[in-house]
C-alpha cells in the first residue's frame, strides 16, 4: 500500500525522471490533485530516453511536463553523482510550490546504512525548503506493485545498476548482506522516519 506522511496541498510539482517510482507517484497523486511533471535532463543517453518517454506520456495524459537542462561543468573534487544531485536540487529550489519526490522507504535504509558508514546514521528528511518526500514510508515494491495493478508505463534506467555510482554499489552490493545481518532492517528505519515527520 502506498502511503503519504502528511496531507499535500492541492497543487503540486513531482521531480519525474520516468522510472517505476516516478511514475507511480504521479499516476497516485494525480487521481486527487492537480500536477506536473519536472523533469531533470542530464545530458547523457539514458536521459534522453527518459525525457522521450514523459514527452509522450505527457501529450498522452495531458500533464503538463517541464524539462531542465544540467549544463554546469563537474567541480574539481566532486563525484558525478553528487553534482547532478545538487544541480537537481538547485531547480527544484525555483520552482514556486512544493515539488514532491518520490524517495520511498527504500531509499532512506540505504541513505542509513550508507551515512552510518561515515560516522553518523541519517535519515532523509521530510523536506528541504520547498522539496516535500511524503512517501518515505512506502517500499519500492509498493510502487511496482501500483504500476502493475494499474498499468502505468515506465522506463528503466540502465545506469541504475552500474556499480561505479556509490548509490548503486550500496543497493546492488551492500543491502543484500545488510539484509542477511538484520532482516528487520527496514522497521527499524521505519521507526526512525515516523518520528521525523516535519510540518
Amino acid at each position: 500500500m502506498i502511503k503519504i506522511q502528511t496531507k499535500l496541498p492541492r497543487s503540486l510539482t513531482i521531480a519525474c525522471s520516468g522510472g517505476v517510482d516516478s511514475m507511480a507517484v504521479v499516476d497516485f497523486l494525480k487521481r486527487k490533485h492537480d500536477v506536473s511533471m519536472l523533469f531533470v535532463h542530464h545530458g547523457t543517453t539514458t536521459s534522453q530516453e527518459a525525457y522521450g518517454f514523459l514527452k509522450s506520456y505527457s501529450e498522452t495524459t495531458g500533464i503538463p511536463l517541464n524539462v531542465y537542462y544540467i549544463d554546469s561543468v563537474l567541480p574539481k573534487g566532486v563525484s558525478q553523482e553528487e553534482h547532478w544531485r545538487n544541480e537537481r536540487y538547485k531547480i527544484f529550489h525555483r520552482v514556486d510550490g512544493p515539488v514532491i519526490t518520490a524517495h520511498h522507504l527504500d531509499d532512506c535504509v540505504e541513505t542509513w546504512i550508507w551515512s552510518s558508514m561515515h560516522g553518523m546514521g541519517k535519515i532523509i528528511p521530510y523536506s528541504n525548503q520547498n522539496v516535500i518526500r511524503p512517501f518515505r514510508l512506502t517500499s519500492k515494491n509498493e510502487f511496482a506493485k501500483w504500476c502493475t495493478r494499474n498499468d502505468v508505463p515506465w522506463v528503466e534506467d540502465n545506469s541504475n545498476n552500474d556499480i561505479k555510482y556509490m548509490r548503486n554499489y550500496i543497493r546492488h552490493e551492500v543491502m543484500p548482506v545488510v539484509s542477511v545481518i538484520n532482516p528487520g532492517i527496514k522497521k527499524v528505519i521505519k521507526k526512525k522516519v515516523e518520528l521525523d515527520v516535519q510540518n
